[in-house]
């Protein structure tokens, strides 16, 4: 049963990391996995990193790992990835507009995540650098998008693997996606198309690129969040408004954003349903939070309670 339920889990995940806007992160935290996973994943890269200096002690740490825990989530991830791929390659492609449109109200909601995880005193102490920072990012990003969003259909190997090296570090973070970051770089469709055709060579460049963002760069997310966390989080955030250019619903095959001109009910009703999705999924997400921050309490103090 223990098996069963982790590999739904990693299906909830699975399909959480198809859709842009929608952070598997997020469903990692709310079905109760996020940290678990977190700790092994951890586990076995400092085991990996050991192979080098120490063979033993690094067979001892992999040794160590849930590995039922691990591939159970995994054989669930993959099977959602690979039977939807295609799918979701399809609605991008041949419903532009009305895509568009819902993970645009999924990623301006998702913006309350890490605008949620700062530190309110500390920031107003240092309110100018914050908002400095965020609009930085949010216009860097915005004007990035407005080069880089258009779809690419035989991108190169090179751009693929760094793409995916950033990508893989939304996984560290709940509420940022990386399905919404392969759409701003226009990589969206050509990973879904190859995940769905079997393309062993694009998903093989893609595997080492998310290996090298694993291993280096979420690392260094990691410390960032850790030594200065509140920063860290503006400018992620000003980084997902300034991407939101990438979801604008009327645009032309090179991205020069257009005025609304078809589907217009379509597009406003797509982007609330998407809105409302995520906000259920962020107060999923608060009320899973508050209730193991009681439960921690509670487990905390019952031992004081019963000397």
């Amino acid at each position: 049963m223990s098996i069963l339920l982790n590999i739904i889990r990693g299906a909830l995940i699975g399909m959480a990391e198809l859709v842009p806007g929608v952070s598997g992160g997020t469903i990692a935290l709310v079905t109760g996995v996020y940290e678990r996973v977190l700790a092994q994943a951890n586990l076995v890269l400092d085991g990996l990193k050991l192979l080098v200096k120490d063979r033993s002690a690094a067979i001892q740490k992999l040794k160590s790992a849930d590995w039922l825990f691990l591939i159970s989530l995994l054989v669930g991830m993959t099977a959602v990835v690979v039977s939807m791929a295609g799918v979701m390659e399809a609605f991008v492609t041949d419903q532009p507009v009305a895509s568009r449109a819902l993970f645009f109200g999924m990623v301006l909601v998702s913006l309350v995540v890490p605008l949620s995880m700062i530190n309110k005193e500390a920031v107003s102490r240092n309110l100018p650098v914050a908002i400095v920072a965020f609009i930085l990012a949010a216009v860097a990003t915005f004007l990035l998008t407005g080069v880089t969003s258009a779809p690419q259909s035989n991108p190169s190997l090179i751009v693929v693997f760094f793409a995916a090296a950033v990508a893989i570090c939304a996984l560290v973070l709940p509420g940022v996606s990386g399905a919404f970051f392969l759409l701003a770089v226009g990589l969206y469709s050509a990973t879904m198309g190859a995940v769905h055709e079997r393309d062993l060579v694009y998903i093989g460049v893609f595997a080492l690129g998310a290996l090298t963002g694993i291993i280096a760069f979420v690392r260094i997310l990691e410390k960032l969040l850790e030594d200065h966390r509140d920063i860290t989080l503006v400018v992620m955030a000003g980084l997902m408004f300034g991407s939101l250019r990438a979801l604008w619903p009327w645009q032309d095959e090179s991205a020069n954003l257009e005025a609304p001109s078809q589907d217009i009910g379509l597009a406003i009703t797509l982007f609330l349903a998407g809105a409302v999705a995520v906000a259920i999924m962020v107060g999923l997400e608060r009320a899973f939070s508050a209730k193991k921050s009681t439960d921690d309490a509670d487990a905390s103090t019952s031992p004081a309670l019963e000397g």
